[in-house]
């Protein structure tokens, strides 16, 4: 961002400065994650309160990392005002905006801005890419659409640029005035609308309503006349409109689409003139957003044949970044859809997540940031101090005329073919390596080279999915109470150190593993935070006080156990060992009775050596309406045993007794803490399960098509024998796999090209066969989705007669993990 002086900051968000620096000097950095700082000295942080966090609490461990600069709502005499300058506000989301607003308003040039339910980031993204060649163009990085991300996106236009494209999402009614005040979009472009996104909306045309307020001011709005709702109510508001689809009274009237080899050839009247453009697509979405593209580009006068090169180069966004492991140990993470700073800033907040201590940086040129020559690569300089990485690798004729401004281990090539010649050479051990390359440097042939060749099976595990329903749980438990992740199991099949490593960087209090071996390797690979033992071995009693777990205590026989072994030892470094206490309220598997709590108080009033830090118990039916007068039954028993001990013992004790489908359903019995099992993982009761986003696909390739004759048989015991001829593909996917026998014979199918190939004959071992003969584009190497979220993990349940749970955990682990952020 250009650089804003303090006195203008303080005039536009009418500020109180606390504290003896009042000259703040110029601000270049406005952050508001402590995560992502980059320049403390020239960095204001804005402390932001939510349902979720408070910013102000990181205050103080800012401080220390040298920020001087605050923008609060609350201010601690504990803050050190004597070196720093804290601009105290009313509310600090409203300031950033109205820092935003006012920025925007300064520059006199043409700003988009798009919304609607889907497609907003790839128009962006392809508005970009046709356009920024011709405009010095700045765009909101990946998808910052919401109240945050629109300011920080606006706060980056610097004198230098002529063009705007921003996008805006909401999720619940009037957000979106906040937002065109900032904005104040100059053209608009409002993609479509489906009613799945409407979940806090009284119904899709409030929702619609609520979107076009992003266009009150706007000389013009872009959206296809297949959405007649948007048309009629951006007309009832008066909002000067250009339509693009297939009616005679369209503004661009699409005339003729044909695919051919994966791309359409799009025949359109505009201005009574008939062309034809190419886009590399063949798909209806990808084709709905080419033709928003289309529009703005007329609607902006660029030229004919510019936007027929445009259109027909336009490339797919990956607009997530593969998290997969490496040779040797490493992980990879694979982030090659943009090359620019701030998506950059955001790949390496991944970087931070996975427990390697040496982090190496792969990156080409960057074609895709305002700033260019030596201010660019100095910035980038200065981030991979900042973000601690150890070794950095230049591609790219342009970085290589500044390698004298990077630290450390450091080496620089020409190309990506001077940087594969010399990979043999380069030693990759036990280290997180980012690869971050603009798409003309090909750097998916750099990952190939350092990704673990595994097999062609894949599980898809989406962090950003994962951690969107954990704040889902967050913003319904409120402030003040506690999270445990479940991570036994290998994470429900998702990786254990994986999940832990995102539930830990992300703030969850707790994780609950199953048996102590579970424990010590989430120890080993750097996990700190407390963990529970719920099925603690006797035999591993000495290694979980080694480790600083703490286990379920749910008998007098481990009680008297692990007692003794505390003693043996001398408990933690001489202090008390922690433990949590089971009670069986109702689920009759473990856990003390109300007869045994006399005995049980008595026993731990009796021993210095443990220290009691939890009590809880299980809920048999928490999601069943039908069984919920046992719950409330579970309940009272639970808040009545509990609070005797509790009442007991000298130190405080937290207690939890919810778990996912108990957490909405009874709000009384939150507690201090709740146990977030598989509603992490996406999977929750029917009339739960659209407040969260699907979190685990299950896919893999085709290996080879054939065509086999009508008479004969496929697979092992001849069980299905063709009754007509047809195209058999092989998966290199079986019960070893976790695609379990009970699915052959058509009892279960795969997605192949978005259609049903179902199974044919028994599954193998480490391969099944489907029925392809009704889509002949498949081909080898195609794609084959065996789950990819709740709905079809529900159905393999159903087929399989199991629940979801089964299904998730079921998942080999040689199945390989790839882990995706958006």
């Amino acid at each position: 961002m250009i650089p804003i002086h303090s006195s203008r900051i303080v005039e536009i968000i009418n500020a109180e400065v606390i504290g003896s620096r009042t000259d703040l000097g110029s601000i270049r950095e406005i952050c508001y994650d402590s995560r992502k700082l980059v320049s403390p000295t020239e960095c204001l942080f804005v402390a932001i309160k939510t349902d979720r966090n408070d910013g102000h609490k990181f205050i103080p461990d800012l401080i220390r990392l040298g920020v001087r600069n605050f923008l609060v709502q609350d201010f601690s005499a504990d803050w050190n005002a004597d070196e720093c300058s804290f601009l105290k506000v009313e509310n600090s989301l409203q300031a950033l905006q109205k820092l935003a607003e006012v920025h925007r308003s300064e520059y006199k040039i043409p700003v988009i801005g798009i919304t609607g339910s889907n497609g907003k980031t790839i128009v962006k993204e392809w508005l970009f890419q046709c356009l920024n060649k011709q405009f010095n163009a700045v765009r909101s990085p990946r998808s910052y659409n919401s109240q945050i991300g629109v300011a920080l996106s606006l706060l980056q236009i610097e004198p230098q640029h002529e063009l705007v494209i921003i996008e805006a999402g909401i999720s619940i009614p009037n957000e979106m005035e906040s937002l065109e005040k900032m904005i104040h979009p100059t053209f608009g472009i409002f993609t479509n609308m489906r009613s799945a996104h409407a979940e806090n909306f009284e119904s899709t045309l409030q929702h619609i309503q609520e979107k076009l307020k992003l266009f009150k001011q706007s000389d013009l709005l872009i959206c296809s006349s297949s959405y007649p709702e948007i048309i009629r109510k951006a007309k009832i508001k008066e909002i000067p409109l250009f339509t693009w689809g297939n009616q005679s009274d369209d503004d661009l009237q699409v005339l003729k689409k044909t695919a051919s080899a994966g791309k359409t050839h799009i025949e359109v009247k505009y201005k009574s003139q008939v062309d034809t453009f190419i886009v590399p697509f063949g798909d209806e979405a990808s084709i709905e957003n080419a033709l928003h593209v289309m529009a703005m580009l007329f609607v902006l006068n660029v030229d004919k044949e510019q936007i027929r090169r445009g259109l027909a180069s336009i490339q797919a966004i990956e607009m997530r970044l593969e998290i997969r492991k490496g040779i040797r140990q490493c992980t990879l993470i694979n982030d090659t859809w943009s090359a620019d700073l701030d998506s950059l800033r955001i790949a390496m907040e991944a970087m931070e997540q996975q427990p390697h201590e040496r982090r190496t940086l792969i990156i080409s040129d960057m074609f895709e940031s305002g700033e260019q020559g030596e201010k660019l690569y100095q910035h980038l300089a200065d981030l991979c101090q900042q973000k601690r990485v150890n070794r950095i690798i230049g591609v790219g004729e342009t970085i290589v005329q500044y390698a004298s401004l990077f630290r450390g281990e450091k080496s620089f090539y020409l190309s990506t073919e001077a940087l594969l010649q010399a990979l043999p050479t380069i030693e990759f051990k036990q280290e997180c390596i980012l690869l971050k390359g603009a798409r003309i440097f090909e750097f998916e042939r750099i990952a190939a080279r350092l990704q673990e060749m595994t097999h062609e099976t894949v599980l898809e595990v989406n962090l950003s999915a994962m951690l969107a329903n954990l704040n889902t749980y967050r913003s319904l438990i409120g402030p003040g109470i506690k999270t445990m992740a479940m991570v036994k199991a290998f994470a429900y099949g998702s990786g254990s150190i994986e999940i832990a490593n995102l539930m830990q960087y992300h703030g969850v209090d707790y994780l609950a593993v199953a048996y102590t071996d579970e424990g010590i390797a989430l120890r080993r690979a750097g996990i700190s935070i407390p963990i529970l033992v719920l099925s603690p071995e006797m035999d591993s009693f000495q290694t979980m006080i080694e480790y600083g777990l703490e286990p379920e205590i749910y008998s007098f026989r481990i009680l008297d156990a692990f007692t003794n072994a505390v003693v043996s030892r001398g408990g933690f470094d001489g202090k008390a060992a922690r433990i949590q206490l089971k009670l069986d309220t109702g689920m009759h598997r473990l856990g003390f009775e109300e007869k045994d709590l006399d005995q049980l108080i008595a026993k731990l009033q009796s021993t210095k050596a443990l220290e009691v830090v939890g009590i809880f118990s299980h809920l048999v039916a928490s999601g069943d309406p039908e069984h919920d007068t046992f719950t409330h039954t579970q309940i009272e028993r639970f808040e009545t045993w509990s609070s005797k001990i509790a009442g007991a013992m000298e130190t405080p004790i937290f207690r939890h007794l919810l778990n996912s489908s108990g957490v909405r359903r009874f709000p009384q019995a939150r507690y201090d803490l709740v146990r977030l099992g598989i509603g992490l993982y996406g999977i929750a009761e029917e009339n739960e399960q659209n407040f969260l986003a699907d979190v685990s696909a299950l896919k893999t390739t085709i290996s080879q098509v054939r065509t086999v004759e009508a008479g004969e048989s496929v697979g092992y015991g001849r069980k299905a024998i063709l009754d007509r001829p047809s195209r058999i593909a092989t998966l290199p996917i079986g019960y070893a796999d976790g695609f379990l026998r009970k699915l052959g014979n058509g009892r279960s199918f795969v997605k192949i090209h978005g259609k049903q190939a179902p199974t044919i004959g028994n599954i193998c071992m480490d391969m099944c066969m489907v029925d392809v003969t009704d889509i002949p584009q498949a081909k080898e190497g195609d794609t084959a989705i065996v789950f990819e979220g709740a709905e079809d993990i529900k159905r393999l349940a159903k087929s399989l007669e199991t629940i979801p749970y089964e299904v998730l955990t079921g998942v080999s682990e040689r199945v390989k993990r790839v882990y995706i952020q958006e």
